[in-house]
């Protein structure tokens, strides 16, 4: 059944659904799954991807659906919705299907954005569990990745206070000789908390710790997050421990988690996060949460590891990527595909009338703050100069060789003369067009939706990535800012280039991915510019390195890794029922 969304919140309609939720142990019934594959931890399952893989390694995968979006208002235009909407149309009409999503981070849910679980009848369940927590993932990432750090200060002090003999005969480890002003490593905390992005640490006496500056960044932008998302198996995971660079020594040498023999220890911190945990949709779809939705810095997907699962498991399998194609498909495309072997079916490109307003030349879109008055009445002339921006992000994802599929996620607002403005220009740049009211009416109004993805699905694709591995990083670069965002070309400062051409005197650097880094608001590298610029330049400042998950990171401006909280943020809506236990507030953004 379809709740009333004009008189119950996200939150009342994910707890309606919550009262006939399959229990762990139907789960495993439903699916077919053995005694031993679903590990319950409370409301919710663990499953175990060793185990299952093991037993359906020779069955044939399902479908492959990716869905992604045009460049987004900073309200969002509803991915995660259309993902659960999807699996809601498809499973009404008697589908196997099934998908994974990211887990929330704490910080967003505590802040300006809320909880990433979609809305209304298109909702993830249990809502309050993913929204604070689940089965603790971001908390074993965030004790693995501070556990690098205590054993990088730790040594530092140590290597301080003693001589190399006395060291060597204390610890069994030559003189790392740490450089303090190269410490490439922060800590990690899941809230956003700007008073932590730049701090001192090791006040005190000799035995206080390493008097040095040092940081925060949000728990979901740990590198140890990134090679979660990318990692085919805990053996994976254990090697790629190893190669994390958290510090330079004084000559220029890396110092990595190994060097530390720390590694070892991280893993186990991590051992349980290789295996999803089982959600469901509000209609009771089986739905996978694994890896974090940091998409900028890093992958910004769901896990390959639930990927290679669903796969296996469904005759659809839905998967998400982060922000809008020009980021989250792009990197969808050419290293996540790249690193699974897995070759998608079909893309979802979700766009709202809202969203096309704002790339015709709407007003100002600005997070916490309602929308202006614009976007709530018929204007199909900005809608139809803002679909220049929709029939890119189709040209991207046909660039790929993929069959994509435009989903018009309505909104009550939305005129029947501004959605057929969308549908012609998408079906004239070579998509297919479903219109969706999977928010209100749940599978029941996704119909359509379901129909276009299962014909696009019975087409075959030339899926091909953009660039080869062989080409050098400044050559990847500059494709993907001219195919991908429409730049003119790209300019390299000093200290990037140089950085540049060192990895590409080095074929090591080949196999590493290229994750550039942009702001997710325009195609271009400046959130003001809307629609599609052309003319432009895209300035790369710096490269970073991901040493264990082997990423390069180009760096078009300027990134936070520690989000900050804003002025009206979330957290004053939530509360406890004290007579129940239960949760209030979640998810209720204005």
């Amino acid at each position: 059944m379809a709740y009333d969304v004009s008189k119950m919140a996200d939150w009342q309609i994910a707890e309606a659904a919550e009262e006939h939720m399959p229990t762990p142990e139907q789960w495993r019934d439903k699916l077919g799954l053995q005694k031993d594959e679903v590990l319950a931890y409370g409301k919710v399952g663990k499953l175990d991807f060793l185990k299952i893989m093991e037993r359906l390694k020779d069955k044939p995968d399902g479908k492959y659906i990716e869905v992604t979006a045009v460049t987004p208002t900073p309200l969002g235009e509803g991915k995660t919705t259309t993902t659960m909407g999807l699996m809601e149309g498809l499973g009404k009409q008697g589908e196997n299907v099934g998908g994974c999503i990211r887990q929330p981070s704490g910080g967003p849910t505590m802040n300006v954005k809320g909880t990433a679980a979609g809305g209304g009848n298109a909702i993830l369940i249990p809502h309050t569990e993913l929204s604070m927590g689940l089965t603790g993932d971001i908390n074993d990432i965030m004790n693995a990745h501070n556990l690098a750090m205590v054993a990088l200060t730790a040594r530092m002090q140590h290597e301080r206070n003693y001589g190399d003999a006395t060291l060597l005969k204390l610890s069994k480890m030559p003189r790392l000789d740490i450089d303090p002003t190269r410490i490439e490593m922060g800590w990690v905390l899941d809230f956003c908390a700007q008073s932590l992005r730049n701090i001192v640490i090791g006040l005190g006496g000799r035995m206080e710790g390493f008097l040095m500056q040092s940081k925060f960044g949000i728990a979901v932008s740990s590198e140890l997050m990134a090679m979660l998302s990318i990692v085919r198996d805990l053996a994976d995971l254990r090697e790629r421990m190893n190669n994390i660079t958290v510090a330079y020594s004084r000559s220029g040498k890396p110092v990595t988690t190994g060097d530390l023999q720390v590694a070892g220890a991280m893993t186990a911190w991590m051992r349980n996060t290789i295996n999803p945990t089982l959600c469901c949709t509000a209609e009771y779809q089986p739905c996978m949460v694994h890896a974090g939705p940091f998409a900028n810095i890093a992958i910004g997907q769901s896990s390959v590891i639930a990927d290679r699962l669903g796969l296996k498991m469904f005759d659809y399998h839905v998967t998400e990527s982060g922000f809008a194609s020009d980021i989250g498909f792009e990197k969808f495309w050419n290293v996540k595909c790249r690193y699974s072997g897995l070759k998608p079916n079909v893309s979802v490109l979700v766009a709202t009338v809202r969203s096309l307003k704002m790339h015709g030349g709407g007003p100002k879109v600005t997070p916490g703050v309602a929308l202006p008055d614009a976007y709530k009445k018929a204007a199909p002339e900005l809608v139809e100069k803002g679909c220049e921006n929709l029939v890119h992000h189709i040209n991207i994802i046909r660039a790929a060789g993929i069959n994509p599929v435009v989903c018009v996620n309505k909104f009550p607002t939305d005129t029947p003369e501004e959605v057929a403005i969308v549908r012609r220009a998408a079906e004239a740049a070579g998509a297919r067009c479903a219109e969706s009211t999977h928010y209100s009416q749940g599978g029941a109004g996704a119909g359509e939706l379901a129909d276009a993805v299962k014909e696009a699905c019975k087409q075959k694709n030339d899926f091909k990535f953009l660039y080869p591995n062989e080409m050098k990083l400044r050559e990847r670069v500059a494709k993907i800012a001219k195919v991908v965002y429409g730049a003119a070309g790209v300019s390299w400062a000093p200290e990037a280039e140089t950085k540049a051409k060192a990895f590409e005197a080095d074929p090591k650097f080949d196999e590493y991915a290229t994750m550039m880094v942009k702001t997710h608001l325009s195609l271009t590298h400046d959130p003001t510019l809307k629609g599609v610029p052309t003319g432009w330049t895209l300035p790369i400042r710096d490269v970073l390195i991901y040493s264990g998950a082997k990423f390069l990171c180009p760096m078009a401006g300027t990134i936070s890794l520690m989000p900050g909280t804003g002025s009206d943020p979330a957290f004053r809506k939530v509360d406890v029922d004290v007579k129940t236990g239960k949760v209030r507030g979640l998810h209720e953004v204005d």
